[in-house]
């Protein structure tokens, strides 16, 4: 999952969704690219396809926040 905010207000609730799902989650990245003001955040999981379309949906509403995701096919 590839998460970019461009908002900072925005932190707070992305942590704490990210927080609901830590069980899911990997490994996570974090590069603010400070000359453009956004931070690029990178999230690997292990959770079934609707686990992660349901995080990213929560995500995916917050202000100033885009997520993408990609699915492996892995079982």
């Amino acid at each position: 999952m590839s998460i970019i905010v461009e908002k900072g207000e925005s932190v707070s609730a992305l942590n704490s969704i990210l927080s609901d799902y830590g069980d899911y989650i990997i490994g996570r990245m974090g590069i603010p690219y400070r000359q453009r003001g956004i931070n690029i955040i990178s999230i690997a999981l292990d959770a079934p396809q609707n686990t992660v379309s349901a995080m990213a949906g929560k995500i995916g509403k917050l202000d100033g926040v885009s997520v993408k995701t990609a699915f492996s096919g892995v079982v």
